[in-house]
């Protein structure tokens, strides 16, 4: 059994981790690709331990709540879109701190200083012939403090910047009756990191929704490196919730 305390650098919203940074903590637990669910909002600060299962899989918990399962899990994301680093540059958002849902989030949080959070903030792309009708786009540059023990961005970094970039993709989704005002949270994440940049390679997230089931919405990622090359993706289950449960105060979805 594993202990781990979730640093308050790396909230999603106010008061738990960044869904994405957590998932990828425990997928550090799994071999190859995995997919976590979210039980429950994983708290800041407070020490939780990592339970592995007979079967391979992990638990999160806090005392005797869980609040995360994972377990192996491949993962094919077909069609992934080939953006530039200047088209998705020009793709980045400049939202405020007044009109973010979450704007302290680790991962797209405006509030967030440089070198501290990774303000990733997608916009969409421009329209390419018979592309889907939602796909988003944002640069990043790692930061060095991403890094691990082997000089590259460690995975759990990877997993919170293939994140966040599904959540506004879905609530982007107008054709599937969203208006980019839903409050939301992670449910699910899977992700298979194939390579890992180094700090300061100028790389690449694309995200696009893929449907939608009553309050579940669905959508896939890809990180690609600075030559185009694909180095990772990922799929995500986002749940519509109310302002409240967003905040921290319900939990997440199985």
């Amino acid at each position: 059994m594993a202990s781990i305390i979730i640093d308050k650098r790396y909230c999603g919203p106010p008061n738990s981790g960044n869904g994405g940074y957590v998932c990828g903590l425990l997928a550090s637990h799994i071999e190859g690709s995995a997919e976590i669910t979210l039980r429950a909002p994983p708290p800041l600060g407070r020490p939780l331990n990592i339970v592995g299962r007979v079967d391979g899989g992990v638990e999160l918990h806090e005392n005797g709540t869980l609040l995360a399962t994972g377990r192996a899990m491949p993962l094919d994301v077909g069609q992934i879109p080939i953006v530039t680093f200047s088209e998705a540059e020009a793709c980045r958002t400049s939202r405020d701190e007044r009109n973010h849902p979450l704007p302290t989030c680790f991962v797209c949080g405006p509030a967030r200083a440089l070198g501290d959070g990774l303000r990733i903030i997608p916009g969409p792309l421009s329209p390419r012939g018979n592309e889907r009708p939602v796909t988003l786009a944002s640069s990043w540059i790692p930061y060095s403090n991403l890094a691990g023990g082997d000089g590259l961005v460690a995975p759990e970094f990877v997993w919170a910047a293939l994140d966040c970039p599904t959540g506004f993709a879905s609530t982007g989704a107008r054709h599937l009756g969203m208006n980019g005002d839903e409050s939301i949270l992670l449910g699910r994440m899977s992700a298979r990191i194939d390579n890992r940049p180094r700090p300061g390679a100028r790389c690449v997230i694309v995200a696009w929704p893929t449907g939608r089931e009553g309050r579940k919405l669905f959508a896939d990622a890809a990180l690609l490196g600075p030559d185009g090359e694909l180095l990772a993706v990922s799929r995500a289950t986002w749940l519509l919730v109310d302002r409240s449960t967003q905040l921290g105060k319900g939990a997440g979805a199985g």
